[in-house]
């Protein structure tokens, strides 16, 4: 008795998934239905040749036609600009987003450049040792082993 009882839960599962859209088969034409929506849409200052986007999503590197690369933070606020070779067509970001990696057809040559971002921290009202005015270097080290 349980036996018919399991084929016949199985049955009923099937007969549901294979009618679900998820399990539904395509039209006779062959096409899917693809949904767009558009996220967000920014007016670039020059035509974009190449875009490259940091693996934290964050930030957005596009190459421009004016030999720059325009760094800019995911909501569309322009960080910098970073002044390339004429001739720059392509741009790719290393895996931790430290490097920015150029390559120029019209003098055949491949270009690595670091990249570390400053930061000003405002110290009024702290306490410090020293000169007031004094440079800081902060390191961070996430390799931590």
């Amino acid at each position: 008795m349980k036996y018919k009882q399991c084929v016949a839960a199985c049955v009923i599962t099937m007969l549901s998934c294979a009618s679900s859209p998820a399990f539904s088969a395509t039209e006779t034409t062959g096409q899917s239905e693809i949904l767009l929506q558009t996220e967000t849409s920014w007016k670039l200052p020059a035509k974009p040749l190449d875009i490259v986007y940091s693996l934290d999503g964050k930030l957005v590197f596009i190459l421009t036609n004016q030999s720059q690369v325009l760094v800019y933070k995911a909501d569309g606020s322009l960080l910098n600009k970073i002044d390339v070779a004429k001739g720059v067509s392509s741009i790719d970001i290393a895996p931790r987003g430290e490097k920015l990696y150029l390559i120029n057809q019209k003098d055949n040559s491949f270009t690595v450049l670091s990249i570390d971002f400053v930061v000003s921290i405002d110290t009024t009202g702290s306490p410090f040792l020293g000169k007031e005015n004094a440079p800081v270097t902060i390191a961070v080290f996430t390799d931590f082993e």
